[in-house]
């Protein structure tokens, strides 16, 4: 069992955000290794049957609540990991005033509640703090080319004020904080109508639509399975002593939006074809990250290949697809959020 302080306890570990997408593998891994898990979500993208196995486990709490209300908890907590926010385009501009307090007031309230339990905390960043990049790869020195008032803002500048928050925290000497910005992830509970780029062209090749490649198809993205990412992060919250700086997670192996839909084609009969629309704004041309400090720092690098997890990935698809939910848009009637290529990273 994973210890605290000595004692022969499992340590007890917070996840906001712990039934979407990352988080629920993150949950999983977790509980795997020994620990009491409490998960933290208000289902505003994440999904009950993402967890609904976990439930069956002693060991697991889920706690429905929005991060953007007082937290507290009545038992010791060791560690939080704060993975709660929207994550894609379609879901982060729904609402994107509710995005930016997430960001800011959430990691605020789990900041605080990391202090009061002198609780190890752990940030999911993104690399969208870089923005529409001009340094290639991006390395974590690199301060970033954002616009700041632009439809991606909601969540790029609220992911820069929570690491703010974060570093000052932890300069303050109220929280042993750690940010981990991660890049382009995929995989199993991802959801079909969330706007990624990975289940946009999986599930339009499932349906025999057209996949839609926005611009020219040039522009690159690198993506990373989720079962390394999970690595990564567990690997970051328990390192010591803590590096004081930003760590990049990803997969640096850097692919076109074409050939990703060539590859997505290849893997699944379908009568699909690739259609070309518009670019939207403030979508970055090149994304790739520079990993020399997680692999410094963590031991950290990816194992599984793309053509590898594309497969694990596309068999979750087609046999989940009938049941998976739409986005439910905080205080407004449920709607189904269109494709878009504006792929993003948690």
């Amino acid at each position: 069992m994973a210890k605290r302080n000595g004692a022969n306890r499992a340590k007890v570990i917070l996840v906001a955000g712990g039934a979407g997408f990352v988080g629920s593998h993150l949950c999983s891994a977790l509980l795997d290794a020994g620990n009491r898990v409490i998960c933290l979500d208000s289902y505003l993208t994440g999904s009950p049957a993402n967890v609904a196995e976990l439930q069956r486990n002693p060991y697991f709490t889920m706690v429905e609540q929005d991060v953007c209300d007082e937290i507290a908890s009545d038992e010791p907590l060791d560690e939080i990991y704060n993975l709660a926010c929207p994550a894609s385009p379609p879901s982060y501009q729904a609402d994107p005033i509710h995005t930016m307090m997430t960001s800011v007031t959430g990691t605020g309230n789990l900041l605080r509640l990391a202090a009061r339990h002198g609780a190890r905390f752990l940030q999911a960043s993104t690399s969208e703090i870089y923005g529409d990049p001009q340094q290639h790869p991006q390395q974590e020195e690199y301060w970033g080319h954002v616009n700041c008032t632009g439809p991606r803002a909601c969540y790029d500048e609220g992911k820069r004020a929570a690491e703010a928050l974060c570093f000052d925290s932890l300069r303050a000497g109220s929280v042993d904080a750690k940010v981990a910005r991660i890049f382009n992830t995929y995989g199993p509970h991802m959801r079909p109508n969330d706007g990624r780029i990975v289940s946009n062209f999986i599930v339009q090749a499932l349906n025999n639509e057209p996949l839609t490649v926005y611009g020219s198809g040039e522009q690159t993205r690198s993506f990373c399975y989720v079962s390394d990412l999970v690595e990564g992060l567990i690997r970051l919250m328990n390192r010591d002593p803590n590096p004081g700086v930003p760590v990049n997670l990803g997969n640096p192996g850097e692919f076109t939006v074409i050939e990703l839909a060539e590859l997505v084609l290849s893997k699944v009969r379908t009568a699909s074809t690739i259609v070309h629309a518009p670019l939207p704004p403030d979508d970055p041309q090149r994304r790739r990250p520079d990993i020399a400090r997680a692999k410094s720092l963590l031991g950290w690098e990816p194992k599984v290949p793309l053509h590898e997890g594309l497969t694990h990935t596309i068999g979750w698809f087609q046999r989940m697809l009938p049941e998976q939910r739409p986005v439910r848009r905080r205080g407004r009637p449920t709607r189904q959020p269109e494709m878009s290529a504006l792929s993003q990273d948690l």
